[in-house]
């Protein structure tokens, strides 16, 4: 899942909806809109909602920094092996647990296995320490230590890998690799919801559907945060209504405000922010049932979409429309990829030529989507009558509450599926292999074509860098020919900020390190 999955036009919404200024308790306070994590373990998390707040309780050996490498932060160095599989980390011996304890390398160790373990029910820790010697046994539950990992002091960890590759790092930026108190987490229940993390922020208080209020952690290693606590007003109300009468000092900018905040004349103009993001939007196939186990009938749907006029209408241009997976600015972005032209004759032959001849003949097609109260977006409103109108085909929408359709998408799903991924680091990897390679948890339509499986295979290990990411766009295609998903769109974070507010910055994977945050009201 990701970290991992989260469907665009509703977790997005929490991304960009940040932060705001007002004077209380422990120093400065940011009042921000939010909504309720769905869990606070790092080990089982796994969407974005939760990790807004996870990424402020808890650390883990490294972090991505401002220009997205792999950086120091519980590990202030290591070294790698001369064949690429070893990696010794040398910890800061002034890390220490919000209560104050200090945090030594069997505590990161713990905190692996821990994630590894069946009886945790992580969906990430396949995927993201997979690479680790010894992880596929504790996940098997055949042992509950990883052979790969040592301990060699306090502050010395030791972690081999399987083979050299290049986004390892990256992946230990994930929060399934965060670490946890042990005393804590081994009380088991839903111990999460007092955590003692190492962060820049501890949990003072979280009262469901009302507020959340993180505090500033006198005892964080880096950089103090900038104000003492962090409100979140959970489900507060509009979030562009509460930015206009300052009950927020920050908020994203859906559709119906855009042509208000855009407007050069207006008064929100320079307080708009766009960032482009490192994700896309798609439709994913159930293939292994009918209709879209025939390639001929997933290209068919693909072609019957006019994607440049529901960028423009559904979307006013919010959005960049999507002919590929890799997103604008990841390594491997392809400018030459071929899409699948928008044509709806070629997608009737198709159908026509497909083992069913005519729509006439194809089974019942419904779409799972993620949200609230039955209500849909107008995007997947629009996808729908786009299928209706060129191909006289009726797709019905299933919509299930968030829990539900992030951490059991693959059980769930019908024949197709709309969903949204963001980087966890900016390799494509994250894309193609996490989503499309045979196996993979976050693969949730079931692709799989042993033949891309082979070039992602070869392009993870390849160690010249030119050459992998050639692999990666050749892999890329493949998917697209083979209509392994529908692309749709590229998004772009639009947000407003008060001009008192500092130090935000929305990152490409759309996530703000509140610690870096000040309010300087007059």
């Amino acid at each position: 899942m990701k970290r991992i999955i989260y469907v665009l036009l509703i977790v997005i919404t929490l991304s960009s909806l940040l932060l705001a200024g007002c004077q209380g308790g422990h120093g400065t306070a940011l009042n921000l809109y939010g909504i309720d994590p769905i869990t606070l373990d790092p080990a089982v998390s796994g969407e974005m909602i939760s990790h807004e707040y996870i990424q402020q309780i808890y650390n883990g050996l490294v972090r991505l920094d401002e220009n997205l490498e792999p950086s120091p932060d519980i590990a202030e160095r290591w070294e790698v092996s001369a064949d690429g599989c070893t990696y010794t980390f040398y910890l800061r011996k002034d890390v220490r647990f919000q209560d104050g304890r200090e945090v030594t390398a069997s505590d990161c160790k713990y905190s692996l296995e821990r994630a590894c373990r069946p009886a945790t029910g992580s969906l990430t820790a396949a995927t993201y320490l997979g690479d680790i010697v010894g992880v596929s046994e504790v996940i098997a539950g055949q042992t509950e230590e990883i052979s790969g990992i040592s301990v060699v002091d306090d502050h010395t960890l030791r972690i081999t890998i399987d083979t050299p590759k290049s986004y390892f790092l990256a992946k230990m930026t994930y929060p399934v690799a965060f670490v946890v108190d042990r005393n804590e987490a081994e009380m088991g229940g839903e111990w999460w919801r007092e955590p003692n993390g190492t962060g820049p922020f501890r949990l003072q208080s979280w009262e469901e559907e009302s507020r959340l209020v993180l505090e500033k952690n006198d005892y964080y290693h880096g950089e103090k945060a900038g104000v003492g606590t962090v409100v979140f007003q959970l489900w507060g109300g509009v979030p562009m209504n509460m930015y206009e009468t300052g009950e927020i000092d920050a908020t994203d900018v859906n559709i119906n405000y855009i042509d208000k905040v855009a407007d050069p004349a207006g008064n929100f103009y320079r307080e708009l922010e766009i960032v482009p993001e490192l994700s896309f939007s798609y439709i994913g196939f159930n293939h292994t049932r009918p209709p879209f186990n025939d390639a001929r009938l997933r290209q068919a749907f693909s072609m019957a979409l006019d994607k440049d006029k529901m960028v423009s209408l559904a979307f006013k241009d919010m959005m960049e429309r999507a002919d590929g997976v890799l997103p604008p600015g990841i390594p491997g972005f392809n400018e030459n990829l071929k899409g699948l032209d928008f044509d709806v004759a070629a997608a009737k032959n198709l159908i026509a030529d497909s083992t069913y001849g005519s729509v006439e003949n194809l089974p019942p097609i419904t779409i799972t989507t993620m949200g609230w109260g039955g209500l849909i977006s107008n995007s997947l409103e629009a996808i729908v009558h786009e299928w209706r109108q060129n191909l006289g085909v009726e797709v019905t929408v299933r919509q299930l509450e968030p829990e539900q359709f992030l951490y059991n998408l693959k059980q769930e799903k019908d024949e197709m599926y709309l969903l949204g991924w963001v980087a966890d680091y900016p390799h494509p990897q994250d894309f193609l292999e996490l989503l499309f390679r045979t196996g993979e948890e976050n693969n949730a339509g079931e692709y799989s074509n042993p033949a891309v499986d082979d070039i992602l295979d070869r392009a993870g290990v390849e160690l010249d860098y030119e050459t992998s990411l050639t692999l990666y766009q050749e892999a890329e295609q493949m998917l697209v020919d083979d209509a392994a998903c529908v692309p749709l769109w590229f998004p772009k974070n639009y947000f407003l900020v008060k001009p008192y507010v500092s130090g935000y910055e929305l990152t490409p994977m759309g996530y703000a390190d509140l610690s870096r945050v000040s309010v300087e009201r007059d």
